[in-house]
C-alpha cells in the first residue's frame, strides 16, 4: 500500500488553513466532555437550590481550558515521541501538517492552564479551598494523559481516567460548588455520563490500533484487539442506557430522562461504523457518532432535568 500523501490526508479530513489551524487545534469535537458534566452537574443541583450564574460559567469556561490544553499536550508530546506525522490522522496536524512551532502549542496549552487557574481561584474564593486541590488533581492529570515517562493515554487506563475526571469529579465539582455539599445523587447520575466519555477515548483508540501498536503502546483496544473492543464500546453504550433506565424506575432521574433514549441511533451507528474497517480513515464517521451519542445524550439528561424542574413529574 501507497503512503498517503500529506495533501491527501488534507483534502479527506477537509483540512483548511488559517484559523481553521488553530480551531483544529482545539479538537472542538471533544469540547462535549467539557461542556456536558459541567451541564448536568449544575442541572443536578437546580433541583435543589437556584443556580449561581457566574459559577456555573466559571467552571464552564475552566473545564473547556483544561480539556483543550490536554488537546496541545497530546499533540506536543506525540510529535516529540515521533508517533505522528504529516499522514497521522486524528490530531490537530499543527505541527506536522500546518508548521506550527512545537514550543508555541505547548506554551499555549500552559497559558490556557493559568486562565483556568486563576478561574479555580475565583470559584475558590465563592466556595471552598478544598476545590483547589481537587482541580490541581484534574490539571495535573491533564498533563500526564500524555506528557510525562510514563502517559496514562499510553496505558489500559485512559478510558477509566477520562470517564472519571471529565465524568464523575466535574460533575461533582460542578454541583458542590452550586450547593456546597457533596451528593450520592450527583455521583450516581454521573456514572453513565463517565461512561460515555471514556467511550470517546476508546472509538479514539481504535481508529488508532495499528499504530499505536506500532509504537509500543499498550491501549485497553491493543490488548482485546478491533473486534473484542468494537464489542466492547457496544457494551459501555448499552450499560449508560441500562444504568439511565435503572435510575428512572427508582427515581434517581426522572421520567423525562426518557429524552436520552434519542441518542441511541447514533450509538448505534457508532458501533455498526467500526465494523469491518481496517484502515484509520474509514472509522472516522464513527468516531464522529461516538462523540454525537455523548453530546446527544449529556444535552438530553441536562435538558430533562430543567424540565423536571419546571413540570414534575414521577412514576
Amino acid at each position: 500500500m501507497q503512503p498517503i500523501e500529506k495533501n491527501d490526508v488534507r483534502n479527506t479530513l477537509k483540512e483548511k488553513e488559517g484559523f481553521h489551524v488553530w480551531w483544529r487545534l482545539l479538537r472542538p469535537h471533544t469540547m462535549t466532555a467539557s461542556f456536558i458534566p459541567v451541564f448536568v452537574g449544575t442541572m443536578v443541583a437546580s433541583l435543589e437550590e437556584s443556580i449561581h450564574v457566574p459559577l456555573f460559567l466559571a467552571m464552564l469556561l475552566a473545564s473547556i481550558l483544561i480539556q483543550v490544553a490536554t488537546n496541545m499536550f497530546n499533540e506536543y508530546y506525540d510529535y516529540v515521541r515521533g508517533l505522528d506525522n504529516e499522514q497521522s490522522v486524528g490530531i490537530g496536524g499543527a505541527i506536522v501538517r500546518d508548521g506550527v512551532a512545537p514550543k508555541t502549542v505547548l506554551t499555549t496549552a500552559f497559558a490556557f492552564y493559568g486562565v483556568a487557574l486563576l478561574l479555580g481561584i475565583y470559584i475558590c474564593m465563592e466556595t471552598s479551598w478544598w476545590i483547589a486541590a481537587i482541580g490541581a488533581i484534574c490539571m495535573i492529570c491533564g498533563y500526564l494523559y500524555t506528557g510525562g515517562p510514563f502517559p496514562i493515554s499510553a496505558s489500559p487506563f485512559g478510558e477509566f481516567f477520562a470517564g472519571l475526571f471529565m465524568g464523575t469529579v466535574i460533575i461533582g465539582i460542578s454541583y458542590y460548588i452550586q450547593i456546597e455539599a457533596v451528593s450520592s445523587k450527583a455521583l450516581l447520575i454521573s456514572i453513565p455520563v463517565a461512561i460515555f466519555i471514556g467511550t470517546i477515548l476508546l472509538s479514539n483508540n481504535i481508529r488508532d490500533l495499528k499504530g499505536d501498536k506500532e509504537n509500543g503502546r499498550k491501549t485497553i483496544a491493543i490488548l482485546v484487539g478491533h473486534d473484542a473492543a468494537v464489542r466492547l464500546l457496544a457494551g459501555m453504550f448499552l450499560a449508560s442506557f441500562i444504568i439511565t433506565t435503572v435510575y428512572i424506575f427508582i427515581g434517581i432521574l426522572p421520567i423525562w430522562s426518557l429524552l436520552t433514549f434519542l441518542a441511541i441511533k447514533k450509538a448505534k451507528d457508532a458501533y455498526q461504523g467500526f465494523i469491518g474497517k481496517t484502515i484509520n480513515i474509514e472509522m472516522i464517521p464513527a468516531m464522529v457518532s461516538t462523540a454525537k451519542t455523548n453530546t446527544i445524550y449529556g444535552f438530553l439528561l441536562g435538558v430533562s432535568l430543567i424540565i423536571q424542574l419546571i413540570y414534575p413529574l414521577s412514576l
